[in-house]
């Protein structure tokens, strides 16, 4: 996968299964997960360059990006600008 302009692909993490203390958390009360892994970056918009590189850890707005399959595994396509933070 190659992304174009400031596009962004991340894998995002697992929802958590169990809690802190061991409770486990059902299908429909899981939320979606807000941080991924970069997986890969376009080459930047308008001479600008990527702030994020492949294999960052980053957290995400609840809302950001495009869902999608390739190969049977899910990913998120966004916009570098939908990144809050690189961990």
């Amino acid at each position: 996968m190659k992304p174009i302009n400031d596009r962004v692909v991340i894998k995002p993490a697992p929802a958590e299964e169990k809690t802190k203390g061991g409770i486990i958390i059902p299908d429909t009360a899981k939320e979606k997960p807000l941080r991924g892994e970069v997986i890969a970056v376009g080459p930047g918009k308008d001479g600008n360059m990527m702030t994020v590189h492949k294999g960052d850890v980053v957290l995400y707005g609840k809302y950001a990006g495009q869902e999608f399959q390739y190969k049977g595994n899910d990913y998120l396509i966004m916009r570098e600008d939908d990144i809050l933070v690189i961990i």
